[in-house]
């Protein structure tokens, strides 16, 4: 009896080892864990004085951004080689910013809060999603025939017409590992770059003028 009972008890350890390390048996970790915003802090222009829980909201199994304000939700972790699945729908509004929805998914972030920390960001803008934006001076090596001659921290995606009707999910699939980035949307490869001078990082998402849903945010370290 004492035998089985701690035979049970190694694999009740064994168990929530596991459940610590992974979310399913393939090794995709849940970031979002579809409840609450456990696992993120909230930050947005202090020069508007609004309350993040008006910008940022759970319902339904997905993350609400209202968008409004410029902002952020940030993991409270830093992540390296992994694989990042994040899947975005456009609320049927117009923009409250600008004349065009925007938004982002930013890796690699470092440094402190503000209006826009350091990192690379996959764009998720109405009509350019899968762009790349070099934020705060962040270093990447990408194709010069598709950097903006007006931007130079700018770098325009692979393919175009790669995203669904507003309204209808989108799906990211963000790889991050050794210095390289590639961007994956709705299964087409739409961009990628090398080199990148930080390789660590938390992970954003972005409020940028326009209502915009997340849900089943997803992780899986890969490794070196």
């Amino acid at each position: 009896m004492k035998r089985c009972m701690l035979y049970a008890l190694a694999l009740a350890v064994l168990g929530m080892g596991a459940a610590g390390r992974a979310d399913d048996a393939e090794g995709w970790i849940k970031l979002f864990n579809g409840k609450d915003l456990s696992g993120w802090t909230k930050f947005l222009d202090p020069k508007k004085k609004t309350e993040p829980d008006k910008i940022w909201s759970v319902k339904d199994g997905m993350i609400i951004c209202q968008g409004s304000v410029y902002g952020y939700l940030l993991t409270e972790k830093e992540y390296e080689n992994y694989e990042l699945k994040v899947q975005w729908r456009w609320a049927d509004k117009p923009p409250t910013i600008g004349k065009v929805r925007n938004s982002g998914v930013f890796v690699h972030v470092n440094g402190p809060d503000k209006i826009w920390p350091k990192a690379i960001e996959a764009q998720l803008m109405e009509d350019h999603a899968g762009d790349f934006w070099l934020v705060d001076n962040f270093k990447l090596t990408v194709d010069p025939k598709r950097q903006d001659p007006r931007v130079a921290r700018h770098y325009y995606r692979m393919k175009d017409h790669v995203e669904k009707k507003i309204g209808e999910w989108n799906q990211y699939e963000i790889t991050c590992k050794n210095g390289t980035i590639k961007l994956v949307i709705n299964g087409e490869l739409v961009n990628e770059g090398s080199h990148a001078e930080m390789t660590k990082g938390k992970i954003l998402l972005q409020s940028e003028g326009a209502e915009i849903h997340f849900r089943d945010v997803m992780l899986k370290h890969l490794g070196q």
